[in-house]
């Protein structure tokens, strides 16, 4: 199966479209910052020093402290594609991460996004 080309691109390229897509709603980096960290178990610094690296998103998610369990209740539409239903598990994980910043720019609130009850 070919790999898809997201895999070998920096995180750190498409981070400042996550914060931008996020602005423009009327969120905060901030908050972009929390789904990524509740999703992964990375700290700020962590983050940070990942975004400098200019991390690739395989090895980004692969060094991952603790991917979240909670992440198995995102549902629902990313490009398309049910993320519930995709198979290759890193491209879950980015369409994961995609979900979360989506509901973010919709102005979900952030304990609905971090599915907390």
């Amino acid at each position: 199966m070919k790999e898809h080309r997201i895999y070998k691109m920096s995180f750190a390229s498409v981070y400042p479209l996550y914060v931008a897509k996020a602005e423009k709603k009327g969120r905060k980096k901030t908050e972009v910052d929390d789904v990524i960290l509740w999703l992964t178990g990375y700290s700020q610094k962590e983050l940070g020093a990942h975004l400098k690296k200019k991390t690739d998103f395989e090895t980004f998610f692969a060094k991952a402290p603790h991917m979240n369990p909670s992440r198995a209740l995102i549902k629902g539409l990313v490009c398309g594609v049910r993320v519930e239903d995709i198979k290759e598990p890193l491209m879950q994980e980015i369409r994961y991460l995609d979900k979360l910043v989506d509901e973010l720019a919709k102005g979900k609130a952030m304990e609905k996004i971090l599915r907390k009850e």
